[in-house]
């Protein structure tokens, strides 16, 4: 992990206060008619056994990978960059291509139908101290594949990552999954040129399956979007493209320790593997857990059934508390975000130039996992955390998630305060990572795991519990259990091990 920057941290208080593979030309449809069984010639599935030790031998490997040394990485990226011309530039929604607000909602929409649209949101609730809000929100109803490729060499496995532009990352060019797409993607509908790799993902399965479960994505802004993360091993000769590379699972730990090199989307199928060396069973910590796995889940299942909610979709026109002018969908108060429109020239994407709605947050998020030890078994503190957007409303998060600036001085979220004010012994991690770049510009947070000091309770308010990291581990691979942002977190501290 590189060096700990306190300088960002006091400008969060203050901000606060203040050449193509064989087969990638195909657009192959996935059929639920039969289990995606090995190719001939394949072993067959062999589930955890012998896996997490082989990830530990890929986890130590931090330095070098087959194609390059993690120091070389930088000047990799760099190239690939040089290599494609990017550009992003805000425009007025008038200059959308495609792209109309229709006009008895207001909804902003893509003339194939297809895509995402742009929505309102109406939510009233039980639970927490506000009742009732109004929001946009995006609603992308086709569930995108997120798939990494992953082989052994020299029997160490190593994963295929690429060089991926998204028009939202604050720096354009982040380390992406070996497939990063949409239905309305791979099957083409922008009439652009096919998605690499693709085959070993979609249809008759060309490997062996890792790790393969539908999460949720964003609650907050997407309305009960879906991505399926998965993991494929092959043993096939895969030359790489020249914007993809292969690396160690420690190559990709040490990267997730600098800022804004690891895409969201390569965050959250990284979280689903099984932990390292870690052995299976062990969930609870061999019985030294604070609460068993069928307490846990009893928890989680309470704070989904307690409240009422009532969450229904609404007509972007009118939205109260809103409002639209040529160039920004914002709120009166200019808090949360706004939506605007951007024109992307992109060498490298299957298209090479379009425009779209983002939506771009206002303000750096903080999020945050507080940790200990207890009984000698390290825990982590979750919450069961409410997103209108989410399909069963209620996940885990993390510790703390927010954007401070959104919470006037006195309120903020429980333990904002001890995370914020935390030295740098007991900043266990820290780094920006930008969010979802096909959807959000420029929406990035602080990720940090912190050693909880003696303040925080052992006994948290209800809506928090401590879980150990295994526990965290296998409900993430439950699927749609545990929010997008803990996942990434998990991910993060998987990497300090």
């Amino acid at each position: 992990m590189s060096a700990l920057r306190v300088s960002p941290l006091r400008a969060l208080r203050q901000a606060a206060v203040s050449s193509r593979p064989a087969g990638a030309g195909r657009a192959p449809v996935p059929s639920p008619a039969r289990p995606p069984y090995p190719a001939d010639g394949l072993p067959g599935p062999r589930g955890d056994r012998g896996l997490r030790e082989r990830l530990a031998a890929s986890a130590a490997r931090r330095e070098a990978g087959v194609q390059l040394r993690t120091g070389e990485f930088p000047a990799w990226l760099a190239e690939r960059g040089r290599a494609h011309r990017f550009s992003v530039a805000r425009i007025p929604f008038a200059g959308l291509d495609g792209w109309d607000f229709d006009t008895d909602t207001g909804n902003l929409r893509h003339r194939s139908g297809r895509f995402f649209t742009v929505e309102g949101l109406s939510v009233r609730t039980t639970a927490g101290p506000v009742p009732s809000w109004q929001q946009p929100v995006i609603r992308q109803h086709e569930v995108g594949v997120l798939g990494i490729l992953m082989k052994e060499f020299d029997g160490v496995p190593h994963f295929l990552m690429q060089a991926k532009m998204e028009p939202g990352n604050p720096n354009l060019l982040q380390l992406s999954p070996t497939v990063q797409a949409t239905r309305s993607n791979y099957t083409r509908v922008h009439g652009g040129a096919a998605v690499r790799y693709l085959e070993y993902f979609m249809g008759p399965r060309r490997g062996r399956t890792v790790c393969d479960v539908l999460q949720s994505e964003h609650g907050s802004w997407f309305y009960r979007k879906n991505n399926r993360n998965v993991i494929v091993e092959t043993t096939e000769d895969v030359p790489a493209h020249e914007d993809f590379c292969w690396l160690t699972l420690g190559q990709l730990y040490e990267l997730l320790g600098r800022d804004n090199t690891v895409n969201m989307d390569s965050r959250t199928v990284l979280s689903a593997l099984p932990l390292p060396g870690a052995a299976g069973g062990d969930a609870d910590g061999g019985g030294r857990a604070l609460l068993s796995d069928a307490e846990v889940q009893g928890w989680l299942t309470s704070h989904r059934s307690e409240h009422a909610w009532h969450i229904e979709r609404v007509p972007l026109l009118g939205l109260p508390g809103w409002y639209r002018t040529g160039d920004t969908v914002a709120r009166h108060d200019g808090r949360f975000f706004r939506v605007v429109a951007v024109s992307v020239r992109a060498a490298s994407r299957e298209v090479g130039s379009w425009s779209q709605p983002l939506l771009e947050p206002v303000g750096m998020g903080v999020t945050a996992f507080v940790v200990r030890d207890i009984g000698g078994v390290r825990h982590v503190l979750v919450q069961a955390k409410a997103e209108g957007g989410l399909p069963g409303v209620v996940e885990l998060g993390p510790t703390v998630q927010c954007v401070p600036g959104n919470h006037p001085a006195g309120r903020w979220p429980f333990l904002l305060d001890h995370v914020l004010s935390a030295g740098p012994a007991r900043v266990l991690y820290s780094a920006v990572h930008a969010e979802e770049g096909g959807r959000f510009r420029n929406a990035e947070s602080r990720y940090l795991v912190v050693e909880a000091d003696e303040a925080v309770p052992l006994r948290p308010p209800a809506e928090y519990a401590w879980l150990t990291v295994p526990q965290l581990s296998d409900m993430v691979r439950q699927g749609r259990q545990v929010n997008v942002q803990a996942r990434t977190l998990l991910a993060c501290l998987a990497s300090l091990a």
